[in-house]
């Protein structure tokens, strides 16, 4: 076996089933675009290789973690280009995740395996559609372009990974401004409601500790990996993204499995939509209201 030190690039599309359940043969040709006409040109411009592809999912190799993170960088912002031009619903946002580590090369085919990309792989799960993920070890490697910056993400218990793997973000400068918590309305936010069946649920949020997270607060069913948990099998393991612009209080899915909506519209993966008072937020089959406390 041959193995060598190589900076991984996995990435995956967000809601990728859904797209192809509403329109399967548009959501192919889309996907097929983005592979040849934006993956293969960045990937090869940052001198890495497209080891292959899987469905939804794309491999690439690089020399460098400085190279692997400007290539995925370059391709989310081409992917944003090539956005433009579609319908919400059709919008391809792919997580990206970046992991600097051994792998195993097949010498037939020049395939590559072992911890290193499954860690890769890992990371990508916890990336924001239309966002790149990295461990530790890439970024501590790794200058960024000055329009951009890391985001610590914490540490994060991975699917069949042992230890925990410390996370960041990877976010243009713009929207990591911590807006100051002076300009907060000093209120208390209690979102609670039930699902079909009854069960209620409620969670409390302080504006002043919303504005003290710039990357927001993520509100799922898992514990470990959410700030606001909503534990109902319908909510995602990590289902939207409360944040602060501004005053402005806003909710992004994060490529739920059953969907985010505010008074009954929907909010497509990576899309923010406006909350105030009395509004109705629904996550997957529970739907919370808006009150302040």
């Amino acid at each position: 076996m041959q193995r060598r030190l190589a900076a991984i690039v996995h990435a995956d599309l967000a809601g990728f089933t859904r797209m192809m359940e509403g329109a399967e043969s548009r959501t192919f040709r889309h996907l097929k675009t983005a592979q040849i006409d934006i993956w293969r040109p960045a990937i090869e411009a940052g001198g890495g290789r497209l080891v292959g592809t899987a469905g939804d999912a794309m491999l690439a190799e690089f020399k460098s973690a400085v190279a692997a993170v400007g290539a995925a960088i370059d391709i989310q912002e081409r992917m944003a280009r090539f956005n433009e031009s579609l319908d919400d619903s059709q919008r391809m946002l792919f997580r990206i995740g970046v992991h600097l580590g051994e792998v195993i090369v097949d010498e037939e085919d020049e395939n590559i395996f072992g911890d290193g990309v499954n860690l890769a792989a890992r990371i990508q799960g916890v990336a924001e559609p239309g966002g790149i993920a990295v461990s530790r070890a890439v970024r501590d490697m790794t200058e960024l372009r000055i329009d951009y910056a890391f985001i610590d993400g914490g540490e994060h218990r991975l699917k069949n990974v042992s230890r925990p793997m410390h996370v960041f973000h990877v976010r243009q400068a713009a929207r990591t401004s911590t807006p100051t918590a002076q300009s907060m309305p000093p209120a208390r936010l209690r979102f609670q409601g039930a699902d079909s069946s009854g069960v209620t649920y409620e969670f409390e949020l302080s504006l002043d500790r919303l504005a003290a997270a710039p990357g927001g607060l993520v509100i799922g069913r898992a514990a470990g990996q959410c700030e606001l948990v909503v534990s109902h099998a319908t909510v995602s393991r990590r289902h939207a993204r409360l944040v602060l612009a501004g005053e402005a209080l806003q909710v992004e899915d994060l490529g739920s499995t059953n969907g985010t909506s505010v008074n009954d519209k929907a909010a497509p993966a990576g899309t923010r939509l406006a909350l105030r008072l009395g509004d109705r937020l629904r996550l997957g089959d529970v739907t919370l209201s808006i009150r302040q406390v």
